[in-house]
């Protein structure tokens, strides 16, 4: 599941994955939120946050990740992951290159400075 979280500046898309994550998620949550925010801003910011009881992607989900990272990829100014899966922080680490904005992973503990990071 896929849920918005709130208290976030209007250029930043903040969301918190959790349990297992479907193609249905990304297109009922975060594909209308990224969108929303790319009419209201030229470049937008993601917070990306994994909980602690996220048990995978499903393909489709998958494909989806990665079709809205590459369909913006010049208007991503900052994307800050936050999680303690680690094989998704070296997949970020593996692919940030790609990406024209600043990237940058946190643990679950520093959630608050990945917030105050994304914001800033």
């Amino acid at each position: 599941m896929i849920e918005q979280l709130p208290n976030f500046p209007d250029a930043v898309v903040a969301i918190v994955c959790k349990g297992r994550v479907t193609k249905a998620d990304y297109d009922s949550v975060l594909i209308p939120a990224v969108q929303d925010a790319f009419k209201k801003h030229g470049k937008v910011r993601i917070y990306y946050e994994i909980s602690p009881d996220f048990t995978g992607f499903e393909p489709g989900a998958m494909w989806q990740d990665f079709r809205v990272g590459m369909e913006h990829l010049t208007a991503w100014e900052r994307v800050a992951l936050v999680t303690d899966v680690e094989w998704i922080r070296h997949t970020m680490q593996l692919f940030s290159f790609l990406m024209p904005g600043e990237t940058k992973s946190f643990s679950l503990a520093q959630a608050g400075e990945a917030r105050a990071w994304i914001a800033a």
